[in-house]
């Protein structure tokens, strides 16, 4: 787990911070997770974006606690949750992280609620775990090719730079914030919406040591994450698809996450981006509200 020192410098009002220990030698690969929670009602679970953490959800947390118990992961290696050496970050390691979770608390008609990688983790848990998951609600999935580097051309270099061999490792370690800032923009419409503070988060966990190499893994995962589509159709509770209408995916990614789930709700949000909970939360609260 990461030092005192290293410590979230935001806190969400109303949450508690909990720990998933890790599960011993068997299971070398998979260390400590880390939580938030907050409110009370029916199990509502949070999976962030890709490079976030569960802070990500710093503003849609009070909106939905009053009507749901919310727990927000710190998906593996990511946030505050252990870095182990040798871990890989495909999607079905990091889908183990989320049932974890599920299994080990005991939570039971669950609402799962992923964003961008989230997203997809979150329909692949429901595939794995039905009879624990109520309904999934997946905004802007993250399942097709080039991924953060649709976000612009500084994006495309970067992430360019930071997946290609030999020099990658380097690059990983360089993580100026006004690239970042840059980078991560990208994904909102409102500037504003992206914080300071909050980008002072992310680079704190990026100073973490091993964060280079799990950020490497997780932009290299891309594959993964687009195969992990296959798992869309064993999804048995309802699901609800929301896009932005500017998300990164294109109209046929979306289009063709819909044939997969024909009988899918489907949402497009006029004017939204890829960062919908951070730039947008009253559109998703709204949504929970509906279906609470």
């Amino acid at each position: 787990m990461p030092s005192p020192e290293s410590r979230p410098t935001i806190h969400i009002p109303g949450t508690t911070s909990h720990t998933i220990a890790s599960r011993g030698r068997r299971h070398s690969h998979e260390g400590t997770l880390r939580y938030l929670k907050a409110g009370t009602g029916a199990p509502l679970v949070l999976l962030h974006t890709v490079r976030t953490q569960a802070e990500h959800f710093r503003f849609l947390i009070p909106l939905i606690s009053d009507h749901y118990t919310v727990y927000a992961l710190d998906l593996p290696g990511m946030g505050y949750s252990e870095i182990v050496p040798g871990a890989s970050y495909q999607e079905p390691e990091m889908r183990v992280g989320v049932e974890r979770l599920l299994t080990e608390l005991d939570l039971q008609d669950v609402t799962l609620v992923g964003e961008s990688l989230g997203a997809v983790l979150a329909l692949t848990t429901a595939a794995d775990l039905p009879e624990r998951v109520r309904r999934v609600v997946a905004v802007n999935a993250y399942d097709y090719r080039d991924g953060i580097a649709r976000s612009g051309l500084l994006a495309r270099m970067v992430i360019g730079g930071i997946i290609a061999p030999g020099v990658g490792p380097v690059i990983a370690r360089q993580e100026p914030k006004p690239v970042l800032r840059r980078i991560l923009r990208g994904g909102v419409g409102d500037k504003t919406a992206l914080r300071d503070d909050y980008l002072d988060e992310l680079l704190q966990v990026g100073r973490r040591p091993g964060y280079p190499t799990v950020a490497r893994a997780l932009y290299r995962n891309m594959p993964s994450l687009i195969a992990a589509r296959s798992r869309y159709p064993e999804v048995k509770a309802p699901i609800h698809l929301v896009y932005g209408e500017r998300d990164w995916s294109r109209p046929s990614d979306r289009e063709a996450n819909k044939k997969l789930l024909p009988t899918a709700d489907f949402t497009q949000v006029p004017g939204a981006d890829h960062f919908i909970s951070l730039e947008r939360p009253e559109i998703v609260a709204d949504l929970l509200a509906s279906v609470a």
